[in-house]
């Protein structure tokens, strides 16, 4: 199901005056490894140089059954690309099909999924890591989502 902006709120904040979009913020990292479109991304800390580290990014990996709390999540991933090539992340605001784990998830917190790499979940005592809000129920694994993200 494709979904936009318009299907959730108005296309312009009154009190701002500005289209919602130009509240969405999206940055261009390098990808580390293949990223799907729709995926969480964290910053990848593999990296030796520091200005790598905050360059690339990787598909935020809990395939562990765990993460460590306090690891942030960028954003989420708008395009598929390969490794090295460029990806856009939205870090802050509307994305119409991120990866979240398929439930009833509409208006609640989600989390870094413990047992799903690149995917969220409803935020509960096993999966803590905040990274958005469902706007629409998860459905195949995907759902509209805004990204609290970070102030960049």
């Amino acid at each position: 199901m494709a979904y936009s902006l318009s299907d959730y709120v108005l296309t312009e904040n009154p009190a701002l005056g500005v289209p919602l979009s130009a509240q969405t913020r999206s940055m261009v990292f390098t990808a580390s490894g293949t990223i799907t479109a729709g995926r969480w991304v964290n910053l990848d800390y593999a990296k030796t140089a520091n200005e790598d580290k905050l360059s690339y990014v990787t598909v935020t990996d809990t395939s562990s059954g765990g993460i460590a709390i306090g690891v942030p999540v960028i954003g989420v991933a708008v395009e598929t690309v390969g490794d090295g090539e460029p990806v856009t992340v939205v870090v802050q605001g509307f994305v119409a099909e991120a990866a979240v784990v398929t439930g009833s998830t509409s208006g609640l917190a989600l989390a870094l999924d413990t047992t799903t790499s690149g995917h969220a979940t409803i935020a509960d005592a096993a999966n803590v890591n905040i990274c958005g809000i469902a706007l629409a129920d998860a459905v195949l694994n995907v759902a509209p989502v805004m990204v609290t993200g970070y102030a960049f």
